[in-house]
């Protein structure tokens, strides 16, 4: 079954071979996109959308998530806007939140999450792990976020749970809880945070990494968040895919950043829900560093699960062009996940879309808040 989607104002293509095309139409057949170009030299097809004018764009791709949780923590929000600062450890009250609730809990919960994503555009979302800390509950929340996404992470060192040794939590991550979750992710992360007592320094977290790597995971990082550290370089020099933050960078951790493979994963959501410093997303840029966005969406420190409000929110706050801001959030998405069928707009790829209720793109950044955005299929 093929459909033509007509009527398009603005075409956000993201592929260097088309660009941005106006009055255009594109060709869908099963989950595929089979044809971009001109409206007026569009080809036949079984079924037709006509999107009358509205500018679409490649979904959203929300390539850092925590959705897999269970409980509230409002009244931390509340607190750190009365001038509470934030370092890590409200997680233990999500942990035992997660723990005590069932499976089928947990499973609507998602369910209910990821149709919020798509009412807002996203059409790919990676999920973590990191509020189970034990084997099983670690395994549990990595088996149900894998039946609503293929980008599972195993994050069992997000913290280190209450009254319970560095070396000997490391251990068990490594050992035991790696050998349940390895079969059931695709990425491995932790939380590299010196300036948190309740994450994993740079040695620490190195042994994490290893071990997922010589398990079969890519490598992602929690990085420079708090404040500098060695998240940024150690992501560099092992490879990760993606360091996330990247709030508190040096003049070193950026020339790494411009001259490897790891993007940088900017996350506005939390410096806006914790009132911190925003990164400097400009001064990314113009060093040719990769710059991603997602949302962070988790309990503690950005419950939003909205790509157009980050867009917004690095344009406003970060120094970022809308075009800079969507690109980031859609091909720059994949570029973290090492995606190549996602993100771009171009014949192969996935039929991943987003119609805007706007005739430009700009909209995004130029109307927070109203949730002109939708998966289009």
């Amino acid at each position: 079954m093929t459909t033509l989607v007509t009527g398009i104002g603005e075409l956000t293509t993201q592929d260097p071979e088309r660009g941005p095309l106006q009055d255009a139409a594109l060709v869908v057949d099963g989950d595929l996109i089979a044809w971009v170009g001109p409206a007026a030299s569009a080809p036949a097809a079984d079924e037709r959308i006509d999107v009358e004018g509205r500018a679409v764009v490649p979904g959203f791709v929300d390539s850092h998530s925590h959705l897999a949780f269970a409980g509230d923590r409002a009244d931390e929000f509340a607190a750190r806007m009365a001038g509470e600062r934030y370092d890590g450890g409200g997680i233990a009250r999500t942990v035992d939140a997660t723990r005590a609730a069932s499976d089928d809990a947990l499973r609507a919960l998602l369910a209910r999450r990821m149709a919020e994503l798509r009412a807002q555009g996203t059409t790919t979302v990676e999920i973590k792990s990191g509020y189970g800390l034990t084997v099983d509950d670690e395994l549990r929340t990595l088996r149900l976020a894998a039946e609503v996404t293929p980008e599972t992470t195993f994050l069992g060192a997000h913290v280190v749970p209450p009254g319970t040794d560095v070396d000997s939590y490391v251990a068990l991550v490594t050992g035991e809880m790696l050998d349940a979750c390895a079969p059931h992710a695709r990425w491995i992360d932790v939380f590299c945070e010196p300036a948190s007592p309740h994450a994993f320094d740079g040695e620490a977290a190195r042994t994490v990494l290893e071990a997922g790597r010589a398990a079969g995971l890519g490598l992602r990082v929690h990085g420079n968040q708090l404040g500098p550290g060695p998240g940024v370089r150690l992501a560099v020099e092992l490879g990760a895919a993606s360091v996330d933050h990247c709030t508190h960078l040096t003049g070193d951790d950026v020339d790494a950043l411009a001259g490897g493979d790891t993007v940088a994963t900017l996350l506005p959501g939390v410096e806006f829900s914790t009132r911190s410093p925003y990164p400097d997303a400009r001064r990314l840029l113009d060093a040719g560093v990769t710059v991603v966005l997602a949302t962070d969406c988790n309990p503690g420190t950005c419950s939003s699960s909205s790509m157009p409000f980050m867009i917004a929110l690095a344009v406003r706050e970060m120094g970022m062009t809308p075009a800079e801001a969507l690109w980031a959030a859609t091909a720059g998405g994949a570029r973290a996940l090492r995606r190549t069928d996602i993100g771009v707009v171009a014949p192969g790829n996935r039929a991943d879309l987003a119609v805007l209720d706007a005739p430009t793109h700009l909209h995004l950044a130029y109307r927070p808040g109203v949730p002109i955005a939708r998966s289009l299929f």
